[in-house]
């Protein structure tokens, strides 16, 4: 059991990260412009831990120019970055963990053209701040999920030997966890399919 007491302390403390209102808020965002290389700055600054290893990259000058190069991002203002850029950025920053940028194109690309600069009481800023106003309910209830699916998998394989139950255990909980992923990927990738292709 030692070993299923220290997966439910990982679980505990990955979901420590998204627990404490961690996320970027629209507050925080600078007010001026910002170059390339501040953006990084920022977003490193405010991200960093939710990387898997300490010199894991954020967003880097590269990916940032290949984001505009591909029409993923607008392009910046005489090479200047604005509040809106950063929440795109947010964005991708989470979605390319598990899309492509094809999927992440389609996602964002009706919010950019629609709501992008826009000087209206609905506008991308807005979007963000209703959107990350409910993360807390959100990780709560994944947390209760990820711990529902621990329970289940600390349950099986009581007749396997001793020595084998923990391995087992785990690669079962790992298994459950993927599959969940895979489900609500293939979700994702359904409703993305339905949407008429932007170019």
């Amino acid at each position: 059991m030692e070993k299923d007491n220290a997966i439910q302390t990982i679980i505990e403390e990955v979901f420590s990260r998204y627990t404490d209102g961690s996320y970027i808020k629209a507050s925080m965002l600078p007010d001026l412009d910002l170059y390339v290389d501040q953006i990084t700055t920022f977003l490193t600054r405010h991200l960093s831990k939710t990387t898997r290893f300490e010199d894991d990259k954020i967003m880097t000058k590269t990916m940032i120019n290949n984001y505009t190069k591909n029409h993923l991002l607008p392009p910046p203002d005489r090479k200047k970055y604005s509040r809106d850029h950063i929440l795109l950025m947010i964005f991708i920053y989470y979605f390319k963990n598990f899309l492509p940028i094809s999927d992440i194109q389609t996602i964002l690309g009706p919010l950019t053209d629609k709501y992008f600069h826009k000087d209206t009481e609905l506008n991308l800023e807005s979007i963000y701040t209703t959107l990350f106003s409910k993360e807390d309910i959100f990780v709560h209830e994944i947390l209760e999920d990820v711990m529902a699916q621990f329970h289940m998998s600390e349950d099986l394989f009581p007749d396997a030997p001793k020595e084998d139950q923990e391995s087992l255990r785990e690669f079962t909980f790992i298994c459950m966890l993927c599959l969940d992923i895979y489900i609500k990927k293939q979700v994702i990738e359904a409703i993305l399919d339905k949407r008429p292709k932007t170019k």
